[in-house]
């Protein structure tokens, strides 16, 4: 075994698996904080330092593997349903192997000096000038895999607030160019979003609207209602929009979804 500096080890690993947990968030659309991303990340430098143990049966090491990813999901998305979170946990695995398997990519290609593998850890002892490039390489490529496969359409996570009779709810939306939905007959934007976002509260009758919809898994309708108020990313929003009530059909973590077109009355 070769010379193995721990702060570098320390270092590496947390900017990778900073890198890491961005993209599955990115991936999955999940709303999270910076802090908990971090503290995630800082669990992968410290869990990093099993490179630092006897060479481990391979047996054991696909076990460690799949429990360490297990708990920086937790650290960095929270609790979630056992279903979600091993979604979570497997993309966050994926991206790690592909991850993993750029960067062998690119050391056979380009031969960078100081690139060990200790117990499934990734060491490099290269400049750290060296390290971002290759990461950031890395990064864009997995982007843009994401990209070519949902067809080029772009998506933003955005926090919406929603005001009406004096109730306030707060819930993250995922911006979607494919997400046209407007109330028929006044032409206001909709946006959708999944009944238990709004804990138990039933709109009123007389200002509630049959909404037909075609892209939300299927054909079908949602009730929607106009709220008093509605604030997209902390900026209140003019335009009237109607608040479309859904039963479980958005899928994954998204749990609401707003049309993009919304997204420019923000700037």
């Amino acid at each position: 075994m070769k010379s193995v500096y721990i702060d570098v080890l320390f270092t590496v690993n947390i900017f990778i698996d900073f890198i890491l947990i961005l993209c599955t968030k990115k991936a999955l659309c999940i709303n999270t904080s910076f802090k908990r991303m971090l503290f995630a990340s800082l669990f992968g430098g410290v869990q990093s330092l099993i490179a630092l143990l006897p060479p481990l049966p391979f047996i054991l090491n696909i076990p460690i593997d799949i429990l360490c990813a297990a708990a920086i999901i937790f650290f960095a998305f929270g609790k979630a349903p056992p279903k979600k979170f091993i979604k979570r946990t497997t993309v966050f695995l994926s991206l790690s192997f592909s991850f993993c398997g750029i960067m062998l990519f690119l050391y056979n290609a380009f031969k960078p000096k100081g690139m060990e593998v200790y117990n499934d850890i990734v060491y490099f002892n290269i400049s750290p000038v060296l390290l971002i490039i290759l990461t950031l390489v890395c990064y864009y490529i997995l982007r843009l895999v994401k990209i070519l496969t949902k067809s080029g359409n772009s998506s933003d996570i955005c926090k919406v607030e929603i005001k009406v009779n004096e109730k306030v709810f707060f819930f993250s939306a995922k911006a979607d160019t494919g997400c046209n939905l407007t109330e028929p007959f006044s032409g206001n934007y909709v946006i959708v979003a999944e009944r238990k976002l709004f804990d138990g509260f039933v709109p009123s009758e007389t200002k509630t609207r049959v909404i037909p919809f075609e892209s939300l898994g299927g054909n079908g309708i949602v009730k929607g209602f106009p709220p008093d108020e509605v604030k997209i990313d902390g900026r209140k929003i003019d335009n009237n929009i109607y608040i479309g009530i859904c039963d479980n059909v958005l899928k994954g973590d998204v749990e609401a979804i707003i049309p993009y077109e919304l997204l420019k009355l923000t700037e």
